[in-house]
């Protein structure tokens, strides 16, 4: 079982982390702006499940592979700033849907979108591996569950987070739809904030 004062622990530094913008928030951000609140709720939803995803991988060690290889970990950096980068194109390139239309792309695909930005996000998995282990106690057995219960917490707490700020961007966005042209200018600056995003991960190196 995991220690509850440990979860409390976890639970706060995830909620301090999760609130301060990144790469997760900019990205729901960006969909809201581009898309709407549906889009913004179904990255957020998808971006958790693939930060999950990488709790999971740390928990039965596979991160050590991404952490300590340059050349996977450089490889899953330009898929993922590649696939940033590629939204934000299709983000620029589409018409700026009226407000209150039905969503041009179902639910399920956005889930699925966010969750392959949230798992190829190598920096996460090196913040995980090092700080995740820190709040397991050892001694009580269960190191795996452990993981599992922490990182499911903070992937819950990110959602909320994720969420609220891709609530608070949609509502923005409802405002300028009022304006045809302004929406259009809204949904070109989240493709650019996507493809800004991506470009910045690019750039990022490993923490060496």
């Amino acid at each position: 079982m995991v220690d509850l004062q440990r979860l409390i622990a976890f639970c706060a530094m995830s909620l301090l982390l999760s609130a301060i913008p990144g790469p997760s928030v900019l990205f729901v951000v960006g969909r809201a702006l581009a898309h709407g609140r549906r889009a913004a709720l179904s990255s957020a939803l998808g971006n958790a499940l693939g930060g999950y995803a990488l709790v999971v991988a740390v928990a039965f060690g596979l991160g050590t592979v991404v952490a300590q290889s340059a050349l996977v970990f450089t490889a899953v950096k330009l898929c993922g700033a590649a696939y940033l980068i590629h939204l934000g194109v299709q983000a620029l390139r589409s018409p700026a849907p009226e407000i209150g239309a039905a969503p041009p792309v179902p639910g399920r695909r956005r889930i699925w979108e966010g969750a392959l930005v949230g798992v190829s996000n190598p920096k996460s998995i090196v913040f995980l591996m090092a700080v995740l282990p820190q709040f397991v106690d050892r001694d009580a057995g269960g190191v795996i569950v452990q993981m599992l219960v922490l990182g499911l917490a903070g992937a819950l707490l990110q959602l909320l987070s994720d969420s609220t700020w891709g609530l608070t961007a949609s509502a923005a966005r409802t405002w300028f739809g009022r304006s045809p042209r302004r929406l259009t200018r809204l949904t070109r600056t989240g493709g650019a904030t996507m493809i800004g995003l991506g470009a910045t991960v690019v750039l990022t190196g490993r923490p060496d």
